[in-house]
């Protein structure tokens, strides 16, 4: 018996856009707790960062904004790693 859930990859060739469904498999054992399964299932669909990506399709951000995002995040780790090294 299988967990499944359908995962959807998309990737660009040329101008098209193609996706390609791929499945999230869960074994499960004869006498094995179905509670278990459905646990092991969330861990690896959480992995997987799906639920991310489509909060963050949800609406459309401009470059800038991210360029100014990841830039901030660089300078916020730094300080964090600078202060470490000084004690």
């Amino acid at each position: 018996m299988y967990i499944c859930s359908p995962k959807i990859k998309s990737f660009k060739i040329g101008t098209d856009e193609r996706r390609c469904h791929t499945m999230l498999i869960i074994p499960v054992k004869d006498g094995e707790n179905i509670d278990r399964a459905l646990k092991r299932f969330k861990r690896k669909f959480d992995r997987t960062k799906t639920m991310k990506k489509l909060r963050e399709r949800k609406q459309f951000n401009k470059p800038s904004v991210l360029k100014r995002k990841q830039i901030q995040k660089a300078q916020y780790v730094q300080a964090i790693r600078t202060n470490e090294e000084k004690g």
